[in-house]
């Protein structure tokens, strides 16, 4: 969707407080606003949209705490990294398409 706005203009806000039992959020990324479109039609007691703008491609939802979450993930050693490497290169023969081993 064209919006006219620039990829730091599209921005993502999530804020809630303490107190509160819900958590807000405002949003401009599309895969973000169609997991959370899903989720509210599948679940319209715990999330529900609250605004959009179709002007700016931007939405706005609340959720109940405890239905959102943060994954945060450690980053891969470098023997995590080389092993994850290996293991792809000796089972690309699975891929579906043929690699051109002269792009390689």
């Amino acid at each position: 969707m064209r919006t006219g706005l620039t990829k730091q203009e599209k921005t993502t806000d999530i804020w809630f407080d303490e107190k509160e039992p819900l958590i807000h959020i405002r949003t401009h990324n599309t895969d973000l606003k169609k997991r959370l479109a899903a989720y509210a039609g599948q679940h319209p007691d715990q999330c529900r949209q609250t605004d959009a703008d179709p002007d700016t491609g931007c939405m706005e939802f609340e959720i109940r705490k405890g239905r959102f979450s943060f994954r945060l993930t450690a980053p891969y050693s470098e023997e995590r990294r080389n092993a994850a490497s290996k293991a792809a290169k000796k089972h690309s023969g699975n891929l579906t398409h043929p690699i051109q081993k002269d792009v390689l």
